[in-house]
């Protein structure tokens, strides 16, 4: 297999080329090098290196900042998720696009299944959704997965930004009211290994299997690192953002179990995971 991977230095991307390395040539690019909304370049890289796969894990990711970027937001995550699209189609070959749970509202009483109608609150959701659309018209080969709270080696992620303020603060303060599904980027990277071998292209929701608050999350992660430091659980309300947030984004994963035949670790399982290969290295 031969993969093409855009976004190759994100914590994400990272992980891709570990896993995709192991079944044959991987190439990757990212900023500075090559810009997916370069038309031109990407006709180059793709025609040059003929992949079997092109992955897109390029992206604009700054949920609060897209807010008063919205040019950019949606160009990197639209017309950048087109051009990859459009290009990888004429060649036949198949497109892996990242989404996320902010394409969701957050008013849903269950998890969110791929069916469910997306109604993004902010920039952010709303250019991935552009992004999704833009991928699904544009190559037939697709695979849409959609995953939420990420996080993973050499990423400025949730994990990580706990563990810097537990080391320097007496005591945390984390809301206890946003409920999401935490993911380990090697999780989503494998998964998207078998996604690939299945062929069966469409829209999935990649994430960790529970559900659990961002106090909770945290309160998982000071357990796993041995840091003692004292965490309240507080309501978004004290700590406001930019942009808005989908209040409950648990994403259901029953069909992703389904067509690659194997269950999503749980979150904790992952978190130890990542623990054991952040302390490893």
């Amino acid at each position: 297999m031969r993969t093409l991977i855009f976004g190759s230095n994100g914590q994400l991307g990272r992980d891709l080329t570990l896993i995709f390395k192991e079944q044959g040539e991987t190439l990757g690019y990212d900023l500075p090098e090559v810009d997916i909304t370069d038309e031109v370049a990407l006709h180059s890289h793709i025609t040059e290196f003929a992949p079997n796969v092109v992955i897109n894990a390029a992206a604009y990711t700054n949920v609060d900042q897209a807010e008063d970027d919205l040019e950019n937001a949606f160009r990197v995550n639209e017309i950048g998720a087109r051009n990859l699209a459009e290009i990888a189609a004429a060649r036949k070959i198949p497109v892996v696009f990242y989404s996320t749970d902010y394409v969701f509202n957050g008013s849903s009483k269950r998890p969110y299944t791929p069916e469910d109608t997306p109604e993004p609150l902010g920039v952010y959701g709303k250019s991935k959704y552009a992004g999704e659309v833009a991928t699904q018209f544009n190559n037939p080969f697709h695979f849409i997965l959609r995953t939420a709270w990420l996080y993973g080696p050499g990423g400025n992620n949730f994990v990580e930004k706990i563990i810097r303020a537990a080391e320097s603060r007496p005591t945390l303060r984390v809301v206890d009211d946003e409920i999401g599904s935490p993911t380990h980027t090697f999780d989503l990277a494998q998964a998207t290994l078998d996604f690939v071998r299945t062929k069966a292209y469409g829209t999935y929701h990649v994430v960790n299997s529970g559900q659990c608050s961002r106090y909770e999350f945290a309160k998982a992660i000071l357990s796993e690192a041995g840091i003692s430091t004292p965490i309240e659980p507080c309501k978004a309300t004290e700590f406001p953002t930019i942009a808005p947030r989908p209040v409950f984004s648990v994403l259901d994963n029953s069909t992703t179990n389904m067509v690659i035949q194997k269950p999503m670790q749980s979150w904790q399982q992952a978190l130890h995971h990542y623990m054991q290969r952040r302390n490893n290295n």
